[in-house]
């Protein structure tokens, strides 16, 4: 998001939060497969997993709000 701020352009700014936004969704599969897979509890987990999830919708909402206007 820190790149994106300070993108050349607003395709540049597009971009740069779509890879944000890939990075989020790979955080949050991740946070869920530890849990998953059984190698930490979902109780410990589950305030990172909500933080992922939330964070995925904005930087989604973002990405598609930039593009359509």
């Amino acid at each position: 998001m820190e790149e994106a701020q300070g993108g050349q352009s607003r395709a540049d700014f597009i971009s740069k939060n779509a890879i944000a936004l890939k990075e989020a969704r790979e955080t949050h599969f991740w946070l869920r497969l530890l849990v998953a897979a059984g190698i930490l509890l979902e109780a410990d987990l589950s305030g990172l997993i909500d933080e992922a999830d939330q964070i995925k919708r904005i930087l989604g909402s973002i990405v598609v709000r930039t593009r359509s206007s």
